[in-house]
């Protein structure tokens, strides 16, 4: 069995994969400052709730854009499932030709979106990922991860809101009953909602004409699905493409 650890700046989602099989999967707070330990015992509880057998893991595939985790993350894989990691990055097998300027700048996790996403489409595709930043990649129809665009965050804007418009409240991120917002709430609501909607529209469409081939767009990330009920160009929500491609690329890496 396979665990699967994205780390990301907000959020750390795990997945335990037998085979090709998800057996289940977690979203924990990423913490710098959590010990390999805490790591190894958390993990084993939610094994435990589970009903799955920490003892048959035996591989260990991790994507951060955290770099002060990674020791931890070593030494829990190695106590507490007697297996080094494999980190994607430099050296690490992809199957994926990257043709960004500089190779090494683009982060593991829109890397392995971007395995993902080719590898069950296997056309053009451009991915969504709507994490502490929004980030879209685009994939030729060769399979070859071209780059993209960062933008904020949707968390960030509403905490940047927050912080420096001192009468404005904090909301929660949800579909407001009209664009047009009756109270301070709504209004922040629907400014956060279909800005990120129009956005994420503008630049697909911008992308799909300046890249010369059709693309299916794919997005993932925890706010994802609120985003694509009202986008006119997300075709559909993948909530494990992470996950996935995490586990596409340890098998490229130990091929039996």
């Amino acid at each position: 069995m396979l665990l699967a650890i994205d780390v990301g700046n907000t959020n750390t989602v795990l997945g335990v994969y037998d085979g090709k099989n998800l057996l289940d999967h977690w979203r924990l707070e990423t913490s710098t400052r959590r010990t390999s330990d805490e790591y190894g015992i958390l993990l084993r509880q939610l094994f435990q709730v589970s009903g799955i057998d920490p003892g048959v893991v035996r591989a260990v595939a991790v994507s951060s854009v955290v770099p002060p985790l990674q020791f931890n993350l070593e030494r829990m894989s190695e106590r507490y499932f007697k297996t080094r990691p494999m980190f994607v990055g430099p050296g690490v097998k992809t199957g994926m030709p990257i043709l960004y300027d500089n190779p090494r700048e683009v982060g593991a996790d829109r890397i392995v979106n971007a395995v993902a996403a080719y590898d069950k489409h296997h056309r053009g595709v451009v991915v969504v990922d709507f994490g502490t930043a929004t980030t879209f990649d685009a994939v030729t129809p060769k399979g070859e991860y071209l780059g993209g665009a960062i933008c904020p965050g949707i968390n960030i804007s509403m905490e940047a809101l927050f912080q420096n418009a001192s009468k404005l409240p904090r909301v929660e991120y949800a579909r407001p009953p009209h664009v047009v917002g009756r109270n301070t709430v709504h209004s922040i609501q629907s400014g956060l909602l279909y800005g990120y909607v129009g956005m994420v529209d503008g630049i697909c469409t911008r992308m799909q004409a300046e890249l010369g081939f059709e693309v299916r767009v794919v997005a993932t990330g925890g706010l994802a699905p609120l985003v694509a009920s009202e986008s006119k160009v997300i075709h559909e929500v993948d909530e494990f493409l992470t996950l996935e491609g995490l586990r596409i690329i340890y098998g490229r890496n130990h091929a039996s």
